[in-house]
């Protein structure tokens, strides 16, 4: 099997982009669904949970799914997660009931964390050194395209009906042929061991876990309540708010691509550091705002931050991961990246019964911005003990 192929490649990102996918595409429903369900007691609170709903059972699903594949092999378990995301994911065009709607999102984000664990644990076993630090840049770059994509999709589907965009996940069915084409399970495919030997990764891994779920509690809020704070200050068309947060992603997959290079210069706690000051500097540009075009700037600055923090992580975790738990640790990562996602709006929406929208930003960038002063300290902590 050549790994270098562009089938080959071109698989991986394509399973990788319904991870994006999954949880964003319907963000510009969020406010016409409200509208459809407001009579349904918490029905608005329900509705804004269906975005992050996925997230939950991702989590869940990533670290049993790691476990399996490091045991039975990375592929078994592709197929039949692609089609039941098809089904789970289209469930909200066809139901009308809004309890089974989030059973359908229940059902998605179990897929999502099968796939995205067996495709992550793939880049690591099919790539090595520069190859794989290139690769994952290229991961989340193309993640994000297909973000940019399906999200400015939802939002123009989203003008004709709140529920046409969730037809967009029967992307998975086209994905499917390709993963029984190209993909094999790698020669010497990982097995966890037999022996009474424990395997364990560098404690600093859990750095880096708990790190990326802090990403994301920040940076979901964004798809969350971006779509009202347009609405508030007089965006009223669905596919602005798309392209808002379109925008985010675009610029995401910009500094995603730079990430090789950058990585080539700078550490790891460097690159966080960069990564929240980016986001710190666009969360302030977010409170500030009060035009479309301010907004927008703060979108952009913190789609560059997480463009670099997010490979950042899965490099870090890919060389500090043992291979024979390898499995087992992206599993990990993939459960505390999306139970940042999931946690997010419980943790940060009830700040808004207190604090105005721009309030709220104002917190989160002063937030952002003492994580990248810790990032750059311990860099430096660092850095001067191995002089000493």
């Amino acid at each position: 099997m050549n790994t270098e192929s562009w089938q080959v490649k071109a698989t991986l990102l394509l399973v990788s982009s319904l991870t994006i996918m999954s949880m964003i595409t319907i963000s510009a429903s969020l406010p016409d669904m409200t509208n459809t369900f407001s009579e349904l007691p918490s029905g608005p609170a329900l509705v804004k949970l269906s975005l992050s709903f996925p997230a939950l059972f991702i989590a869940i699903s990533a670290m049993v799914a790691g476990l399996v594949i490091d045991r039975f092999g990375r592929l078994k378990l592709l197929g039949i997660a692609l089609i039941l995301y098809a089904i789970g994911g289209s469930s909200g065009y066809w139901l009308d009931n809004l309890y089974l709607i989030l059973a359908g999102r229940a059902l998605l984000g179990i897929c999502v964390g099968i796939t995205m664990t067996i495709v992550t644990t793939l880049v690591a076993d099919y790539y090595q050194g520069k190859s794989r630090q290139k690769f994952a840049g290229l991961q989340i770059a193309v993640m994000s395209i297909g973000g940019i994509i399906f999200i400015t999709l939802g939002g123009f589907l989203a003008d004709i009906n709140w529920r046409v965009p969730f037809l967009l996940y029967f992307f998975s069915i086209l994905v499917l042929p390709a993963t029984y084409l190209y993909l094999k399970e790698p020669k010497e495919s990982i097995r966890a061991q037999q022996s009474g030997t424990v395997i364990k990764s560098p404690p600093i891994i859990w750095v880096v876990f708990f790190n990326i779920m802090l990403m994301w509690i920040m940076f979901f809020i964004i798809p969350v309540q971006i779509p009202f704070y347009l609405k508030t200050i007089g965006v009223e068309k669905n596919a602005l708010i798309g392209i808002a947060i379109a925008s985010t992603t675009l610029f995401s997959a910009i500094s995603s691509f730079s990430f090789s290079s950058i990585k080539d210069k700078l550490s790891f706690k460097q690159i966080f550091g960069i990564g929240y000051l980016l986001m710190a500097l666009g969360f302030g540009s977010i409170a500030i705002g009060t035009t479309y075009a301010m907004v927008m700037v703060g979108m952009l600055l913190s789609g560059l931050g997480m463009g670099l923090m997010i490979p950042n992580a899965n490099v870090w975790v890919m060389q500090l991961a043992p291979p024979e738990i390898r499995g087992k640790e992206i599993g990990r990562l993939t459960t505390f990246w999306f139970m940042g996602q999931f946690i997010s709006p419980i943790v940060l929406l009830p700040f808004l019964e207190s604090f105005s929208h721009s309030h709220l930003f104002y917190m989160l960038a002063g937030i952002l911005m003492i994580l990248s002063l810790l990032f750059f300290g311990t860099h430096l902590y660092g850095h001067q003990k191995k002089v000493k």
